[in-house]
């Protein structure tokens, strides 16, 4: 029988792997990305209180995307939160991957927002 290779829980183990050595502390948060087939997330945590500070996706209507699963909706997302982190006097993050390969959407997403200003 041909065993089907559980992608997911190998992204859920390697995001695992990541936060053990990857922390958002209130000087310095945390900016974790999650994707999903049709939407993308990111979040700006700050772990030691256990509170997301910012959040972003492309769920959101003032983005304006006609789709929202793809790499321009990931650099719209990327700008959004890089603003609203800037608003909240967020200037440095830490980036957590979540998992994923920096490539693609993932990528797209944290170069807008080192380009609207966040450093990581």
């Amino acid at each position: 029988m041909i065993k089907k290779i559980d992608k997911n829980a190998n992204r859920k183990a390697r995001h695992m792997r990541i936060r053990n050595k990857v922390s958002g502390t209130t000087s310095v948060p945390r900016l974790c990305v999650f994707k999903s087939n049709a939407h993308i997330y990111a979040q700006i945590i700050d772990d030691v209180n256990g509170k997301t500070l910012v959040s972003a996706s492309s769920l959101e209507k003032d983005l304006g995307l006609e789709q929202t699963g793809n790499k321009e909706a990931a650099k719209a997302v990327g700008e959004s939160v890089a603003k609203k982190a800037l608003d909240a006097g967020i200037e440095q993050v830490v980036f957590d991957r979540g998992g994923y390969i920096y490539h693609g959407k993932v990528k797209e997403l944290a170069e807008a927002a080192r380009e609207a200003g966040l450093k990581f």
